[in-house]
């Protein structure tokens, strides 16, 4: 059993198909269904804090009971094809998008939801089905998202290999080989560097924790500590290393990321739905949210993204009073829009929640607002692959020009359960205006038929 689940993280996409056979073969139980939702994954194509692909993701929401789920990766939608295949054996409702960083020029004086980078946008993709068209424009922004990361991972390497000079890594030989696709992030990065000064020393821990101490002017016996737990210890190499202040850090500015129309833009295109995200509720640019949605609703977005561990679960009495107060202002704001809220836990660093706690009373106010929005994307999902109808085309909005009417129709037809083959099979052959009507037949009966 253990090695078939290692199989499903394989970087060899065919491993991984024939390990999710294996299990599915074994009938293994599974955990009685719940309407918990995650549906903000990272996936091993950007970075998993557990290493997990898209595969093992779709298999650890069956066996856990999980209503939906949905992977999105750092600038790529690598994992899509992976995701659907994987869902539609398992009977999951799924979803793909994907996240990157923009340049909010309303926003350009203003701390957004990146830390002290002014105007810098952390922003959302969600209900992909196909990559762009290839020599389309979005293929053409897509593209150029991953290769700006790519130059900004170049440029921090050789400003770190500078300050360092004992520790050097190599993008090509020491980075991109932790990743299945060539998508690296400072995550894989960091890793990098920790792996590179524990064989430089012969994995001496003490010496290596000397090394950066020395360099990043770290506490000498909390880094001997702190470097036998490799997670905590490289989320501090990280803020030493790649954060603001940090050794390698350089301040972005207008060009340093893509601006966020274009990004928008290139979502439309595909057909997808453009999705702001929401940190905490305590920088200037989120100070007023619904002025912010209302610009953002002005440029295209459909929908909003929220990470709930973050303002709820912290020890601080004070600090979640504000916080959970914030997320309350934010949802309260998003719904008076109708905005359909994505929620998730992100699964970019180990010990994460794989899904969040909805039986914490700050989740449990707003779960049938998370719950509706997972439903929306899965059914825009749905009506798009097999039915060719987005969530944000005019015939959608011609059809339910109310926005909230128009969320209760895709919401209905996310709620259906996850199909099986022979249904998967039949919306497959049939015309896109009879499908359509076979999934609204089925949304409204609650069931597929």
């Amino acid at each position: 059993m253990q090695a078939l689940l290692e199989q499903t993280n394989s970087f060899t996409r065919d491993e991984r198909r024939r390990a999710l056979a294996a299990l599915i073969a074994r009938g293994l139980p599974t955990a009685p269904a719940t309407d918990w939702v995650n549906m903000h994954m990272h996936t091993f194509f950007s970075f998993n804090g557990e290493g997990w692909s898209p595969t093992r993701l779709a298999w650890e929401a069956q066996q856990r009971g999980l209503y939906s789920l949905a992977i999105c990766d750092f600038d790529v939608l690598q994992g899509m094809g992976e995701l659907f295949e994987a869902a539609d054996r398992l009977q999951l409702r799924a979803a793909v998008g994907f996240e990157s960083r923009t340049f909010f020029r309303e926003y350009a004086a203003q701390e957004i939801n990146s830390p002290g980078e002014p105007g810098v946008f952390y922003f959302m993709g969600m209900g992909f089905i196909r990559l762009p068209a290839p020599g389309s424009r979005a293929a053409a922004v897509l593209a150029d998202m991953l290769e700006r990361s790519h130059a900004r991972n170049r440029s921090l390497l050789q400003r770190i290999n500078a300050g360092l000079r004992e520790v050097t890594v190599d993008y090509e030989s020491d980075v991109l080989p932790l990743t299945p696709d060539r998508n690296a992030t400072e995550r894989h990065i960091v890793n990098a560097y920790h792996v590179k000064a524990l064989n430089a020393f012969g994995g001496n821990t003490d010496r290596a924790a000397a090394l950066w101490a020395d360099r990043l002017g770290l506490d000498l016996k909390d880094a001997c500590d702190s470097i036998k737990d490799t997670n905590r210890f490289t989320d501090k190499l990280r803020s030493k290393l790649m954060k603001k202040g940090g050794l390698g850090y350089k301040q972005p500015d207008v060009d340093t990321f893509p601006p966020l129309d274009s990004v928008v833009e290139m979502i439309r295109e595909c057909r997808a739905i453009p999705m702001s995200t929401w940190l905490d509720g305590t920088s200037a640019g989120e100070s007023a949210p619904t002025a912010q949605l209302e610009c953002l609703i002005a440029k295209g977005i459909e929908s909003v993204n929220i990470i709930p561990d973050r303002n709820w679960n912290l020890k601080d009495a004070a600090e979640k009073a504000r916080k959970v107060a914030e997320l309350d202002r934010y949802v309260a704001a998003a719904q008076a829009l109708d905005l359909p809220i994505n929620v998730g836990t992100e699964l970019n660093k180990a010990g994460q929640r794989f899904v969040d706690d909805f039986a914490a009373a700050p989740m449990q106010r707003h779960h049938a607002a998370f719950l509706q929005g997972a439903q929306i994307m899965v059914g825009h999902t749905r009506l798009l692959r097999w039915a060719d109808l987005s969530y944000i085309d005019a015939a959608a909005t011609a059809e339910f020009p109310a926005r909230a009417t128009r969320n209760t129709f895709f919401a209905a037809v996310g709620a259906l359960p996850g199909p099986d083959q022979h249904t998967c099979d039949r919306l497959a052959g049939l015309s896109s205006a009879k499908a359509y009507a076979y999934l609204a037949d089925c949304a409204r009966a609650g069931s597929w038929s």
